[in-house]
């Protein structure tokens, strides 16, 4: 018995090791650990990975209007009559617009910062964290015009209290999934693309063949081909992104993917925290739907190792018994 206690400790051992020790080393050396900002939205990350000194007194300078912007006092009143402007890009059925379908902002108020939101409407590259992609300026930007739209502080200030006062309220995490993410990135398990929910159709009973279908698809590449040259690659399905990355990445990427990945076209999204945990959500329902049932399972199966070791003890017992 003894002996093969020792085996087992020493197999306890080189395990934990191995897991504790080593796999987060070599995670730690090929993947460079980040910090968040908490999803606190006021340049902070962005100044400090300017290398360029113009490039930075330029953050500096618009972070600090952003700030200005932040503490007036917005009247979602008149912030109404503006946003009608922006209504008419952002919309159901909206068509791509310079590389990209402009997004839902029905959940706007839930689930994006407020200050993100101002950043997003005074200079929308500098906001995303992208303007590297924009030397000319932001008017090159798909949504470079609403710059020169609502462009005085206090009707930046009036369309954001707008977006919080009636464009929030409860949002699902499919739905700020669908606002934050899926015009970019497809969740084949969700049975979705950059155009929506995949359409249910039906195969002509004589020929076999799915007309609607084929339509559908053929759209949907098209949209992949505007997004993958406005971007320069088309952007992964993000169906297994859960398991396949930690969830402090997930976190720091979404939240400033430049710190991650310098360079990448992807853009900030602005998430706040309930925007960030119902998008974390649906990832962890769509990427892995069994997780509760193995959590659930998990007591049986400890319980099975438990009665099967006390039974192959009492088996190894009685056979050795006599023979030591």
């Amino acid at each position: 018995m003894n002996k093969e206690l020792k085996i087992f400790g020493i197999v306890i051992f080189f395990t934990i090791v191995l897991y504790i020790g080593v796999e987060p080393f070599a995670h730690s050396q090929m993947h460079k650990h980040v910090e968040g900002n908490n999803l606190v939205y006021n340049g902070k990350a962005d100044i400090e990975e300017a290398k360029d000194a113009k490039v930075k007194a330029k953050k500096e300078a618009f972070w600090a209007d952003v700030n200005k912007i932040a503490a007036l006092k917005g009247d979602a009143t008149a912030g109404e009559a503006t946003f009608a402007m922006c209504a008419g890009c952002h919309m159901d059925g909206a068509v791509n617009m310079g590389g990209v379908t402009p997004p839902s902002l029905d959940h706007a108020g839930s689930i994006y910062d407020k200050n993100f939101l101002i950043a997003l409407i005074k200079d929308p590259a500098m906001a995303t964290n992208v303007d590297h992609k924009y030397p000319n300026g932001t008017m090159t930007h798909p949504m470079g015009s609403i710059s020169s739209m609502v462009s005085t502080p206090q009707d930046i200030a009036n369309v954001v209290a707008y977006l919080q006062a009636k464009k929030a309220g409860e949002v699902t995490p499919k739905e700020a999934f669908t606002e934050a993410c899926s015009r970019c990135h497809a969740n084949r398990y969700a049975k979705m693309t950059q155009l929506g929910d995949i359409p249910k159709t039906k195969s002509n009973i004589k020929t076999g063949q799915d007309i609607d279908s084929l339509k559908y698809k053929q759209k949907v590449a098209t949209e992949q081909n505007l997004l993958a040259d406005y971007l320069g690659k088309l952007p992964p399905d993000l169906s297994i992104i859960y398991r396949a990355r930690s969830e402090h990445f997930l976190h720091t990427f979404i939240e400033n993917p430049q710190s991650t990945l310098p360079g990448t076209a992807m853009p900030r999204t602005g998430l706040n925290h309930e925007g960030m945990e119902k998008v974390m959500a649906f990832l962890e329902e769509t990427g892995d739907p069994s997780a509760p049932a193995r959590a659930s399972l998990g007591i049986w199966v400890i319980l099975f190792f438990v009665i099967f070791t006390v039974l192959a003890y009492l088996w190894k017992k009685e056979k050795w018994h006599g023979h030591h």
